[in-house]
């Protein structure tokens, strides 16, 4: 399957984007669209998907793992294949490596890192109990949630590996740092090479490295059968000697030396950072040697030919023994001499032949040995040099794979190093493709901060993400409107900027009060705030609070309401009082109270409008007429207070039978008090003009 990316793989899983890979396999965030959730599917290489063996090995370790179920164990979903393409279907997990951790943080603090070695040795502890063995622990493999859960990942994977394929693909060079030493001699690895591989997991994960480092993986997995370690509390004096006594004891290279399961060093992980042990004595070990079951046999070389010409002497002496031996037996018969010399002569000449024979077919086959020099890290070019110095050839093609951290063409990995081999033997090598391209999809219309996400699962940062501008638009608020590079185009991670303009959503504008408005005068600012009347938006309603064409209510926002522009409003108009309402007006004749004088008239009604209502006050210094309109509705009735002066002069009432029955209006006179004849003033004339000024307050009739 050239193109994975978009790919949907068994009709049911949509592969998102890679996040992952190693030796044998690539892994990629998909989406399982049947049960509507995220998963991470590992699809095998496509080197391996001819080697039948491993495919079903692959296939049955897969299944074995399947039957996990642990909350520190990654579930597998699924196992399936689709053309050549081999899969499976894992748990998702959001978060990061260990092995990043320890690049970005190591060393960790003893607390932080026991945690975590705990619940990978309760992993094992389940999966050793269903009979499974990982085979392949290391910080690659343990995935840490973003809740901090650990996940342990790759069961049964490991497992499915033979020998040729570890050969073939180079894997060992990822691993071998975390090989038991029984590993890494070739024999079976049981239960207790995966707390060897644990305790160097927790030793690296507290000195921020590994035990054991060389040129090659060869030389690294000597060491692990032949050197001892720097002591964990050499390289950081902070680590706890109970926390140390663990990694000692999980990292003896004599197997019944470490802990007999996994739920003891669980154990003895929990109890290890109790104030009463951190400061215990140093584990001992009785062993006197603890390398004394570990044992390297030389390799087979090609110094055996002489040995073998040794043997091909031999067997020619044993002929020509046989041939004399046949020519005694002869003689008594023979007649004469001439037989028996004849006989011996072929049979000589027969045997040169032979002789002869071997010899040439011996230094065809004896072809001389060289080193095989170390090219990886070197250019492609030169390494085909150093190859061919030494009379070796470059297996092609030459592999390619991509790597984000290594330059194109330098070598990555070679199949043969520090070894022996016959001249003019093949070496195949694996280079730099540099960073993988990817192509950008469509984002446009995409929410920004899924695809914020989308990209950080590929390695962007959000440095390397730009919102070149923000506008209004129909979409929602975060959508993505124009995206740059464009859709379709290839890119490099570590080095492209996507820029985005994305929208504000749809613009607003304030809500208006229209209420108390005429009709006109709110149509006109509904339209001035780019709002849209509903064509069944405007609703009447009789009403006794609001002249006829008065806005009553409006809908579905109030005032100060942040609005849509577009949006359509309705709004509720008076259209009067209702059918059945009857006015009546109060004619209010009223004298100030001393002749000549200013006195101060307030009017109160109430009416089906509301009681106590404030028509207003009046300054007088004559006799005036007031008209006081009340409306009444049925079975209720109207009243009228008139105060003067401060002093409650009056009250006047009327029910709504009495205007059915009576007229329109009513007249109320209200006089003047009485004043004596000697406190009466001479009257004078006030020339046109020139009267005295009335004062008058007004105040609006409320509705």
């Amino acid at each position: 399957m050239t193109k994975v990316i978009g790919h949907d793989l068994g009709g049911r899983y949509e592969i998102l984007t890679r996040i992952g890979g190693g030796g044998m396999a690539l892994v990629y965030k998909a989406h399982d669209v049947l049960l509507n959730r995220n998963v991470a599917v590992k699809v095998l290489r496509q080197q391996f998907v001819h080697d039948e063996e491993f495919i079903r090995r692959f296939r049955r370790e897969a299944q074995s793992a399947a039957a996990l179920s642990h909350p520190n164990v990654v579930s597998i979903y699924d196992v399936g294949q689709e053309d050549d393409t081999h899969y499976i279907v894992m748990e998702y997990v959001e978060g990061h490596n260990l092995n990043e951790i320890i690049q970005e943080r190591a060393p960790l603090q003893a607390d932080e890192a026991v945690r975590i070695a705990m619940q990978i040795a309760d992993a094992l502890d389940h999966a050793h109990q269903n009979h499974i063995i990982h085979r392949d622990i290391k910080p690659h493999n343990i995935l840490i949630g973003k809740n901090g859960r650990v996940k342990v990942t790759d069961f049964g994977i490991a497992r499915a590996v033979t020998s040729s394929t570890i050969t073939q693909t180079g894997s060992v060079i990822g691993s071998v740092h975390y090989f038991s030493p029984e590993h890494a001699k070739g024999i079976n690895t049981g239960e207790k090479s995966d707390l060897y591989s644990l305790g160097i997991v927790l030793y690296q994960m507290l000195t921020a490295q590994l035990p054991f480092l060389g040129e090659s993986p060869i030389s690294v997995a000597l060491k692990h059968l032949q050197e001892t370690f720097e002591e964990p509390r050499k390289v950081n004096p902070h680590i706890p000697q109970s926390v140390e006594n663990v990694i000692l004891k999980a990292m003896r290279k004599n197997p019944i030396e470490r802990y007999a399961s996994a739920h003891e060093m669980l154990l003895d992980l929990e109890g290890s950072l109790r104030p009463e042990r951190l400061n215990e004595p140093k584990v001992t070990f009785t062993s006197v040697n603890d390398l004394e079951e570990t044992r390297v046999m030389p390799a087979i070389r090609g110094d055996m030919a002489p040995a073998l010409s040794k043997d091909t002497s031999t067997q020619a002496a044993i002929v020509s023994q046989e041939v004399t031996g046949s020519e005694t037996e002869l003689q008594p018969k023979a007649k004469g001499w001439k037989k028996p010399l004849t006989v011996v002569g072929v049979t000589l000449v027969i045997l040169a032949i032979i002789i002869m024979g071997f010899i040439w077919l011996l230094g065809k086959i004896d072809v001389a040995e060289v080193d095989v020099p170390y090219v990886v890290g070197k250019p492609l070019a030169e390494a085909r040099q150093m190859l061919e110095a030494e009379g070796l050839k470059v297996e092609e093609p030459v592999l390619r794979e991509h790597n984000k951290e290594i330059p194109i063409d330098q070598v990555l990995s070679q199949t043969k190093s520090n070894m022996r081999v016959k001249e003019g033997s093949f070496v195949q090598l694996t280079v730099s493709a540099g960073p993988e391209l990817q192509e950008v999809g469509n984002y446009v219309g995409k929410a920004l901060q899924s695809i914020i996400d989308e990209l950080g699962a590929v390695g962007i940062t959000e440095n390397q993400i730009v919102i070149d501008d923000e506008v209004f638009d129909e979409q929602a608020a975060g959508t993505i409107l124009q995206q740059s590079p464009k859709p379709g185009e290839q890119y490099n991670p570590e080095t492209v900027e996507f820029t985005f303009v994305i929208s504000k959503g749809r613009e607003t504008v304030e809500m208006p009060n229209l209420i108390g408005m005429k009709l006109d005068q709110a149509k006109s600012m509904i339209k001035a705030k780019d709002l849209v009347l509903a064509d069944d938006g405007i609703l009447y309603q009789p009403s006794f609070l609001h002249d006829k064409d008065e806005v009553i209510s409006q809908d579905p926002f109030t005032a100060n309401d942040r609005v849509v522009k577009g949006t359509k409003i309705t709004i509720t108009v008076s259209s009067g009082p209702p059918k059945d309402a009857r006015e009546h007006q109060f004619n209010i004749v009223i004298s100030p109270a001393v002749a000549g004088k200013t006195s101060e008239v307030r009017i109160v009604y109430s009416d089906a409008r509301g009681d106590d209502i404030e028509w207003g006050v009046r300054k007088i210094k004559d006799m005036r007429t007031f008209p006081v309109d009340v409306i009444l509705s049925p079975d209720t009735e109207a009243r009228l207070t008139i105060t003067r002066d401060g002093k409650f002069i009056d009250t006047i009432t009327i029910t709504y039978d009495e205007i059915i029955k009576g007229s329109e209006s009513s007249t109320l006179t209200i006089p003047g008090e009485e004043v004596p004849p000697s406190d009466v003033p001479a009257q004078t004339e006030v020339e046109p003009g020139h009267e005295e000024p009335i004062e008058e307050q007004q105040q609006e009739q409320q509705p």
